[in-house]
């Protein structure tokens, strides 16, 4: 996969394409679907495949107040989409500028002139342009007045309902890691920097990392345990995670994220770590005393560890 980024004024020179354009958060099922058909398209044309995304959250542009909630960051979408084997991926900065412009003209000054936009695959729900006022059917119409083929993608169902990122961000809020997994078809992760925490899992024999998400607007699941994979210097551990408020220490909201890596000895701080979720074990609570809370930790790593006895 080759990427194009078109800050700035620079055009492609790779054109023509065959391709589709969208934000793509958590490249799941829903847009490998898409990229599959693209992808065949081209082949099909003897052309290049490519999808068009933003850096940035078209809305956080508009709205700078605004906090998205992310699958992931871009770097790991790149990542994502590489594993897709598009031919390239091409960087479109979202502007005020590029907001303003019609759907027409969006399909002419950008994916014509600018790209250079063969073929193009709209989604099933897609929309596109000033406000995004029109649909399918406009752009089929323009797209036959510039040139540009524009072909509906067809939809992708999972148990008789559409494949979405609102979906996998409810899944996820809910804590139904398992299910969410499967509709972006690998594991969700966080990935953070270590950072100096309270200290107190060590004194309960259970010493945890505490980090800080990179990505600032990425989606924290449910608050609870979960069985995890831990990335460390190329090295993967077993873990159990922690996402909580730690209600029996302290009344604080803040919430925390602490790694307990099994058979990891070592200073972390300042290091980054990347947790994969595997599966939710139970909900945060808070117990009566810490000999309460220290017996079900052991409860939590045993059946931890009993979930991840297969995970490699």
């Amino acid at each position: 996969m080759e990427r194009i980024d078109l800050s700035g004024n620079k055009e492609v020179n790779e054109a023509p394409f065959v391709a589709s354009v969208g934000f793509f958060d958590g490249v799941h099922i829903g847009h490998r679907h898409l990229i599959k058909q693209v992808k065949e398209e081209a082949k099909r044309l003897g052309l290049p495949s490519a999808i068009v995304t933003f850096p940035v959250h078209p809305r956080k542009v508009l709205q700078k107040n605004y906090q998205p909630a992310l699958l992931c960051g871009y770097e790991e979408k790149l990542e994502q989409l590489a594993t897709t084997q598009i031919d390239y991926v091409i960087s479109l900065p979202f502007t005020p500028e590029l907001s303003r412009l019609s759907a027409r003209s969006f399909m002419e000054e950008v994916l014509k002139e600018k790209i250079g936009v063969h073929t193009l695959f709209v989604g099933y729900d897609h929309r596109f342009g000033h406000n995004r006022e029109e649909g399918f059917a406009a752009y089929q119409s323009y797209g036959e007045e510039l040139g540009i083929q524009v072909i509906q993608a067809a939809e992708y169902q999972v148990e008789g309902e559409n494949v979405s990122s609102t979906k996998i961000r409810l899944l996820l809020k809910k804590g139904e890691i398992q299910r969410a997994n499967s509709l972006l078809s690998y594991h969700y992760t966080l990935s953070g920097k270590i950072v100096e925490g309270y200290r107190v899992g060590r004194t309960i024999g259970f010493p945890t990392a505490n980090m800080r998400s990179w990505e600032r607007f990425k989606v924290v699941p449910e608050l609870g345990v979960y069985a995890v994979l831990v990335h460390i210097r190329d090295i993967i551990y077993k873990g159990m995670l922690y996402i909580g408020t730690r209600p029996t220490l302290h009344d604080d909201p803040e919430i925390s994220v602490e790694v307990n890596i099994f058979d990891f000895s070592g200073d972390l701080y300042n290091q980054s770590l990347t947790v994969e979720f595997i599966d939710f074990i139970r909900a945060d609570r808070k117990f009566d005393s810490m000999d309460e809370l220290v017996a079900q930790i052991h409860k939590d790593k045993s059946q931890v560890q009993e979930r991840l006895k297969n995970e490699k």
